[in-house]
């Protein structure tokens, strides 16, 4: 009996994305791909970020925590899925609740994180002259603790209630990873209370950053349409095309996983779009990020401009 509750349950096993042996391999080598670019992309972001000092905005600050959420969100669910394409796919009980835990705590710090990017572009373009006051060094560092505490907060939350979970029907997870809604599926209790928390958690860590990036929005784009040089409002609008598509993509697909309820659509489809925000996402952010924006680039160009002079300084 696993200790801390009364599940007989000891371990779980993995499904996976499917169960037909010629997609394995395809499957294997795509998503193997796919975390290495997510790795790559993440790292590069944050190195990139770090030695650029003309990087060193708020605005950066951010994206940069942005990045490292992104790698460890990735990291704690793509290795496992790996696994599942080359063997049967076994995770201990304890491994599954600290995988949902780590999983639950990246996920709601992501949303939080974009909600605090669209302020920070809401001061940049509708307060300019108070931008290096209302976000100082302090306030940066505040939010970035806030976003991680409501991370914290909502992994205690859910995780503490699957805790409570009897789980004896059986041991198939018909998911990749351990996901709140296949685990209640196991479940021979009651799992009422985990419903209510899962409904309350995802319509504040999902409709309130939302509502904070529609404010922010409505305000940017009535400044930015109040500027009468067309470059300038081309200017803006640049500034903020990245991070909109980051968080259209984002909380697109968990508001379509996780604002229904469990019957409403099919494990598989669900897999499918989990597969989306939990290993897509990740990847594409930093791609978003350094393909739209212009700052990036040239810092990115310094950087592989001073590479060939160094060489041949050392030789």
């Amino acid at each position: 009996m696993a200790s801390g509750n009364r599940s007989t349950v000891t371990e779980f096993i993995l499904t996976g994305l499917t169960d037909k042996p010629e997609l394995q391999l395809p499957l294997f080598l795509f998503f193997l791909g796919v975390y290495v670019v997510t790795v790559v992309g993440n790292l590069g972001m944050i190195t990139l970020i770090g030695l650029n000092s003309h990087l060193h905005t708020p605005m950066y600050y951010f994206l940069s925590s942005l990045s490292l959420i992104d790698l460890c969100y990735s990291t704690v669910i793509t290795p496992k899925m790996l696994m599942n394409f080359v063997t049967e796919n076994i995770i201990s009980y304890p491994e599954c609740m600290t995988q949902l835990y780590l999983f639950v705590f990246f996920i709601v710090s992501e949303s939080h994180m974009l909600a605090v990017m669209a302020y920070d572009r809401y001061v940049a373009i509708c307060k300019p002259l108070l931008y290096n006051v209302t976000m100082s060094y302090q306030v940066c560092s505040w939010l970035v603790v806030e976003v991680y505490m409501m991370g914290l907060i909502g992994a205690t939350a859910h995780t503490g209630c699957m805790l409570t979970v009897v789980f004896c029907k059986a041991k198939v997870i018909n998911h990749y990873f351990c996901d709140i809604y296949p685990l209640l599926e196991l479940s021979c209790s009651s799992t009422y209370i985990n419903e209510v928390v899962l409904l309350c958690f995802s319509l504040f860590n999902i409709l309130a950053p939302s509502l904070t990036i529609v404010v922010s929005y409505v305000s940017i784009i009535a400044s930015i349409l109040q500027i009468h040089s067309t470059e300038g409002r081309s200017k803006a609008f640049r500034t903020c095309s990245s991070h909109i598509l980051a968080v259209t993509i984002s909380y697109g697909s968990a508001a379509f996983m996780y604002l229904q309820p469990p019957n409403v659509s099919s494990m598989d489809k669900s897999k499918v779009v989990s597969v989306f925000y939990s290993i897509i996402v990740p990847m594409l952010n930093p791609l978003i990020y350094s393909l739209r924006n212009k700052e990036v680039k040239v810092a990115l160009s310094k950087i592989i401009e001073k590479r060939p002079f160094c060489i041949s300084k050392d030789f």
